[in-house]
């Protein structure tokens, strides 16, 4: 039956000479498309999965911009909102905003919350009688906003999240203490609809009003309290003319402005950062695909040798021969991409539909045409890299061996036209991967990553077969069996070293970058840093301040330094909107910076460039910036900055540049000015406080928390060990994101190993039947197979751990500039697990193997 399809498909081929080269490949690749897709369900899995988790997060991308976008009014509480940090608007920019349409504001600020003996630090956001403007506020029990808020015998009420009732021990109805008054806590907070806009806080939030706020007395001049401005735009009036009109009306304001088309640029530049790092794991899961890719392609290149001889025999070109299978794999590709697509696309909107109460952000999914083409190209390339050439070796192949039914595949040298073909593909896959990263040095060091690991992989794979094929002859014939299967024709080194080298290579560097983080967080930092950070002190409570740390700890170490917020409004001249910075250090032009004074060089860092200022310094105002983010923002000594402090724009000159430890968690700045630059102004000191080693427990720590809130109710204080813990947790969220996407490379390099199984089934089938003639057993049998994959397993996955330790180190000692150490027993655990799944399931695809009769067998051969 099959003799009869191939002469049928011949005949095509000879009786076809009106037919043009294009509608012959058509006719051909269709009728091959009848055939059926035997043989291609791990190369379409492969596909799929690959495709699947590039576009699952593409959309997912998407899906986030769109609904913050789409909800700009509702993430904003309004349609523009203009913030200032350490004062609030004037009378007439208020006015001038009032003149646009309707102005509501907020405030935002961290204080202690006591209650008893217990105390919590709680991130306030004050809101005025017209909140919410838009969206709605949802509490338990369910109240009227001003209910929850207006004062009931002198008492003002609030509302706070679930986390400060669980810290405090209270419920609804208790009330605790803030600055100079009580509050009672209401209701307990579910829902803000401005919550994202609001950013994240460092502690639960407390939500109250601004008349209670002014009452507490924590706003004193220089606290650090950001005032927002909302603004809903009167009928007829336009986003960017209004926008336009309030910056040349108010030049000096120094306000950050947003709008709803840009709600939040700052949160979504983290989310697509984060985002780019799962697509990337994403495209080395289809990498690692793409080895299943080849040996499909392989092992169909293979059953259609007796079509390809009919061609070639009947006048078909070698050229028209490659063109018609080539077509043929990119049509059966196309399906495993749609499948993959159309879960990429679909996953958003079951995301929204089973969790949508759930997820904190606004999703609108929506067809993400740009982010699935992007999956397609990469589907598409990656079968075109694998596949070209399986098919290309076809080209030359002789006639007779074509026809020849041993089990020795032909390995015929590739054509030019072919090798250029695929250099082409990959060129083009690093560029599309390069151009459409959000950051680009990162795509480029993952594509130089993946390079190296794939050369020094297919290395491993080259030396394993050479080594084994020089081995002495051993006695042990199951061991002499074993080592003959890694490098006989079809073996399945290069495939299973290639693809579960990757994958175990990707989960070793995340698991070891994840121990490090887990060390510099759990042990490191807080061994470095201080005890206590102490925010918003007043200058004239400084030595009360300074007496009672004392008093309570006898040794305590406390450093203080005058803290400012400030905003860069122009480098060099250039105003900062039309500056470009790298990604890694655009969060200095965004928004307002901490900046300080100083007569010496600050404690954690040391001069690179220029000189520091003599003291006493009177002349013209001087800034120091940190070494390199000066060099990102390509600015060296004698350049002039304008920075906006509370409301009055400064220039000041570059006189040094200084490289900061910031591991250390001491004080220090990006920008420390000259003392002169702000004599008068208003401001308040940060400190931090180190407890002598004997004296520091959680039990004296609590006690001074307790007695700074207290005796000192506008002093913010923070212990660093809640940060760390608090910072341990968001980090062990994003970690377990990108094991996920690790785990479906390794499930990519799993579906590989299955497709090389089904690939070699019929040598290996051939060599099991010889062998139970000549006396083998099943389980002798089952011996050489548990050897020859266990061996594999295991070298593999020591090279993978070893390339894995390189990557990590990179990342950890470069990128993230920590301390590295060798923490790879996580890693290692892991990937003794995979060579123990890998075992198994080699031995399951070879079980039915071994379970044929040898007569059936015999009489093929």
């Amino acid at each position: 039956m099959r003799q009869r399809s191939d002469l049928s498909a011949g005949t095509v081929v000879a009786r076809s000479p009106g037919l043009s080269r294009s509608a012959l490949v058509l006719r051909l690749v269709l009728r091959e498309l009848r055939g059926g897709l035997k043989g291609f369900g791990i190369f379409l899995a492969c596909l799929a999965l690959g495709v699947a988790a590039i576009a699952a997060v593409g959309s997912t991308s998407r899906a986030l911009n769109e609904g913050i976008a789409s909800a700009g009014t509702l993430v904003l509480g309004g349609d523009m909102s203009f913030s200032l940090m350490q004062r609030e608007a004037s009378d007439r920019e208020q006015e001038e905003l009032s003149r646009n349409g309707q102005l509501s504001s907020i405030a935002i600020l961290r204080a202690m919350a006591v209650a008893g003996d217990e105390t919590a630090l709680v991130e306030i956001k004050a809101v005025d009688g017209l909140y919410p403007v838009v969206g709605t506020l949802e509490t338990t029990p369910v109240l009227a906003v001003d209910e929850i808020f207006r004062a009931r015998n002198g008492v003002f009420g609030a509302s706070a999240d679930e986390a400060l009732f669980a810290r405090l021990g209270l419920k609804a109805g208790d009330r605790i203490r803030l600055g100079a008054i009580t509050l009672e806590l209401r209701a307990r907070l579910d829902s803000e609809p401005d919550k994202i806009g609001a950013g994240l806080g460092f502690g639960p939030r407390l939500l109250m009003s601004q008349e209670a706020l002014r009452a507490t007395g924590l706003i004193q001049p220089g606290s650090l309290v950001r005032w927002t401005y909302r603004l809903s735009l009167a009928p007829g009036k336009q986003l960017l003319d209004t926008k336009n009109l309030i910056e040349r009306e108010l030049p000096q304001a120094g306000w950050e402005i947003r709008t709803r088309e840009r709600a939040d640029p700052r949160f979504l530049r983290d989310t697509d950062r984060f985002f780019q790092y799962l697509t990337l794991v994403g495209l080395t899961a289809l990498l690692i695909g793409g080895v299943g890719v080849a040996n499909a392609v392989g092992g169909y290149v293979e059953r259609k040798r007796p079509s390809l001889a009919v061609f070639k025999s009947l006048g078909a070109t070698g050229g028209l021969a490659v063109t018609v299978y080539f077509t043929t794999v990119l049509a059966i590709a196309a399906m495993g991409i749609a499948f993959g697509c159309v879960f990429g696309f679909a996953l958003p909107a079951l995301a929204v539909k089973m969790f949508g109460a759930l997820i904190p952000v606004p999703l609108a999914p929506t067809i993400a045409w740009r982010e699935l083409m992007l999956a397609t190209v990469y589907g598409f390339l990656i079968t075109a890299i694998f596949a070209i050439a399986p098919l290309g070796r076809m080209h030359d192949t002789p006639v007779s061996m074509l026809f020849r039914e041993g089990v020795t595949p032909s390995r015929q040298p590739l054509r030019k036209r072919y090798l250029v073909v695929l250099m082409v593909c990959v060129i083009i896959l690093a560029a599309v991967s390069i151009l459409t990263a959000h950051d680009r040095k990162v795509a480029l060091i993952f594509i130089a990553a993946v390079f190296a690991a794939t050369v020094i992989l297919r290395i491993v794979a080259f030396v394993i077969m050479a080594l084994a094929r020089k081995m002495p002859r051993n006695r042990n014939a199951m061991l002499r069996l074993a080592m003959t299967n890694l490098y006989r024709p079809g073996a399945l080194t290069p495939a299973l070293v290639l693809s579960f080298g990757l994958g175990v290579t990707l989960l070793a560097t995340l698991n070891i970058v994840d121990a490090n983080l887990r060390r510099e967080l759990a042990q490191v930092l807080p061994e470095r840093a201080p005890n206590f950070f102490f925010l918003d002190i007043p200058a004239a409570q400084a030595a009360a301040f300074d007496n009672t740390l004392h008093e309570m700890a006898p040794g305590i170490i406390v450093e203080r330094v005058p803290n400012m917020r400030g905003r860069i409004v122009t480098l060099k001249s250039r105003p900062t909107a039309s500056v470009t910075p790298p990604p890694d250090v655009s969060w200095v032009l965004e928004g307002d910076r901490g900046i300080t004074y100083s007569e010496q060089i600050p404690k954690g860092s040391r001069l690179a460039t220029g000189a520091w200022w003599p003291e006493g310094y009177k002349g013209k105002p001087l800034v120091s910036f940190e070494d390199r983010i000066a060099a990102a923002l390509n600015l060296s000594v004698g350049d002039d900055i304008v920075v906006n402090v509370l409301g009055r724009n400064i220039t000041a000159t570059v006189a040094n540049t200084r490289a900061v430890d910031w591991r250390s968690l001491g004080i220090n700045y990006v920008m420390v000015f000259s003392p002169n630059t702000f004599a008068g102004a208003p401001y308040t000191q940060l400190a931090t406080a180190v407890l002598p080693r004997e004296a520091s427990t959680p039990v004296l720590e609590a006690a001074i928390l307790r007695r700074m809130a207290k005796d000192f109710p506008s002093i913010t204080s923070v212990r660093v060990k809640d940060q760390l813990d608090a910072l341990a947790g968001l980090i062990n969220q994003l970690l377990f994101a990108m094991r996920g996407a690790g785990a479906v490379a390794l499930a990519a390099s799993l579906l590989v190993l299955a497709g090389a199984l089904a690939s070699s089934q019929r040598a290996r089938l051939y060599d099991a039947v010889i062998l139970k003639t000549l006396g083998a057993t099943r389980m002798r049998l089952t011996g050489v197979y548990l050897m020859e994959y266990g061996f594999l397993g295991l070298v593999t996955a020591v090279f993978g751990i070893g390339i894995g330790i390189l990557l990590s180190w990179f990342i950890v000692r470069q990128v993230m500039n920590i301390t590295f150490a060798w923490l790879i027993g996580g890693a290692a655990a892991t990937a003794f697990i995979a060579v123990i799944v890998v075992v198994c399931l080699g031995l399951i695809g070879t079980w039915r193997i071994l379970n044929h009769k040898p007569a059936a067998v015999l009489k093929e051969l």
